[in-house]
């Protein structure tokens, strides 16, 4: 298919609950909880002592070497002490703030006309991370090892619900657009392509109005069919260049340097208005909240602040899931006590009509996940093999080169909890060294 990718799935978009609804600044809470790992690598080390005062965007936790992150107060207030809490993949120490409700802020000094040198220190002083939900460092993949040629900046959100991106293209298109060249400068590039899905029209129609009205030669809106996961690094790669990235490669390998539409958001914030990454614009939505919306949320506040915040439960349905992130790749909560972090894009509460909570069979040897794959994997015999305890055999069948973009658990018949299999299995091949 042009401008598509091999293979993957059509899950309904679900995004009518939230796309009309814009971006609202959502409230601080008294105390909040600002993990120290927020990011791909080490963790942040802590720049702050007990009893002492920040202000918000005052950086609290240093950046432990190249792949880690520096870590900003969302609030003004005093330091309570770092403790140990509760992540959305374990557990993490957090720096905790107590809110004086003086919001007293302390930014950057703005730079104009940058050069790329100035703009890789502004990142990483900034702490900007990949806002799409890996969190890697920026400033590290404004730093390519080979050379590249073309930015894609991606806004094809293809995951249901999450509706964050769209509304920033929307609102944010001067912000947006101006973050787009500015990483195409700390890169010295003159072509940047940005990819949506043909179902956000009305967004492409928006940046593409903005860029030419503005004069804006060097970036391009690239229309993409809606499939999923169209986002994902190497399939919007392919979609948008017909260049494919080999197993074990970097996309810079192949001349393409990948950044999500909240990071270029970000990094405009940082170089040219002085703003540290210490808020992000998160997407709550499903059939069991009030008031879904989309909100610009502090770091460190809890989803069950975004949740009130949201409206609440609402008390007519019954909500079976809450998840951290989307339905095809969100991580399943048993409580919304976890902090709001830079890399949080959406909080899910799923009702039994919009859940599966069917119990996993015995896989019947369809291969739908393996023709649904779009690293052309065969996940039924990770699956197998993890429960085998054979982490060499999982390895054998690609179990490294998984993206866990759940297309494979969708389409499975039998309910298999094969994204869940294929992490437990990269787990024990790390511990084992494989």
């Amino acid at each position: 298919m042009q401008n598509s990718f091999p293979r993957g799935v059509h899950p309904g978009d679900r995004k009518a609950l939230t796309k009309d609804k814009p971006i609202v600044p959502m409230p601080a809470p008294a105390v909040v909880y600002i993990p120290l790992v927020q990011h791909l690598g080490k963790p942040a080390l802590p720049v702050v002592k007990e009893r002492q005062k920040v202000a918000m965007g005052e950086l609290i936790a240093k950046a432990d070497g190249a792949l880690s992150g520096n870590i900003h107060s969302s609030v003004s207030g005093h330091v309570r002490g770092v403790e140990t809490l509760p992540t959305h993949t374990g557990s993490a120490a957090h720096i905790v703030v107590e809110n004086d409700w003086l919001y007293t802020e302390k930014r950057l000094r703005p730079l104009k006309n940058p050069k790329p040198a100035d703009i890789l220190e502004r990142v990483e002083t900034a702490g900007i991370v990949g806002l799409g939900g890996a969190g890697f460092p920026v400033a590290v993949k404004l730093r390519p090892k080979t050379a590249v040629d073309t930015l894609i900046i991606n806004a094809a959100e293809c995951e249901p619900y999450i509706t964050c991106d769209y509304r920033i293209l929307l609102e944010y298109t001067a912000r947006f657009v101006s973050g787009c060249r500015l990483l195409m400068r700390a890169l010295s590039l003159e072509n940047g392509i940005i990819g949506i899905e043909d179902n956000k029209r009305d967004a492409a129609a928006v940046v593409e109005a903005y860029i030419k009205d503005e004069n804006i030669s060097d970036l391009s809106v690239r229309a993409l069919p809606a499939k999923y996961p169209q986002g994902a690094e190497k399939q919007l790669i392919f979609a948008v260049t017909g260049r494919v990235v080999p197993s074990g490669d970097l996309p810079a390998d192949a001349g393409v340097i990948v950044h999500n539409a909240h990071t270029a958001l970000a990094v405009h914030d940082a170089v040219c208005e002085g703003i540290p990454l210490y808020r992000r614009v998160m997407t709550v939505s499903g059939e069991g909240v009030k008031q879904p919306g989309n909100f610009l949320a502090p770091v460190g506040a809890t989803l069950n602040d975004a949740l009130i915040f949201a409206g609440g439960l609402d008390d007519r349905k019954r909500v079976v899931k809450m998840l951290w992130g989307g339905p095809m790749m969100g991580f399943a909560l048993s409580g919304g006590g976890v902090s709001i972090t830079k890399t949080a894009g959406c909080l899910l509460l799923l009702t039994e009509a919009e859940a599966e909570t069917a119990s996993p069979t015995a896989c019947i040897n369809c291969g739908r996940c393996h023709r649904a794959c779009p690293m052309r994997l065969m996940p039924m015999y990770i699956d197998k093999y993890i429960f085998m305890d054979d982490a060499a055999a999982a390895v054998r069948y690609g179990a490294k080169h998984c993206i866990e973009c759940g297309a494979c658990a969708y389409v499975c018949p039998a309910k298999r909890t094969l994204v869940q299999s294929i992490r437990l299995a990269k787990k024990q091949i790390r511990e084992r060294g494989l």
